[in-house]
């Protein structure tokens, strides 16, 4: 996948799923998407390549650094609990969709029961 496709996909997908908004807190060149006031996705560009950080599990994200050179810890984000996603061939639409998806579920697990946004398409 492209860089272009790569956050393309990213924001499609993140703004798709309930109670997101995009911001820009970082200034231009960075999109944030928060779910209830709280980041899951951001892209932007490192040295000119198209780049999408993710919130992920700490098990999930060492296991898609050790096994895709396209995944690499978080840029400029705690890289335990964040992944970055560079264009390549191990990076398809499907992998992104899933990703952000994961990346939504992990941040609306962590609010109070009260603030959760309901995922009817999805069951959560």
């Amino acid at each position: 996948m492209d860089g272009q496709a790569l956050h393309e996909v990213a924001l499609r997908t993140a703004l798709a799923l309930p109670a997101t908004e995009e911001t820009q807190p970082f200034g231009e060149g960075a999109i944030v998407v928060k779910v209830v006031g709280k980041m899951f996705v951001m892209t932007t560009e490192l040295r000119g390549v198209p780049i999408v950080n993710l919130k992920c599990a700490p098990p999930h994200g060492a296991a898609l650094v050790r096994d895709l050179a396209e995944v690499t810890p978080g840029w400029h984000m705690d890289k335990r609990h964040w992944i970055t996603l560079s264009p390549g061939p191990a990076i398809d639409e499907v992998l992104v969709e899933d990703l952000v998806a994961n990346a939504w579920d992990l941040v609306v697990a962590g609010l109070p029961r009260a603030r959760r946004p309901l995922d009817p398409m999805r069951g959560v």
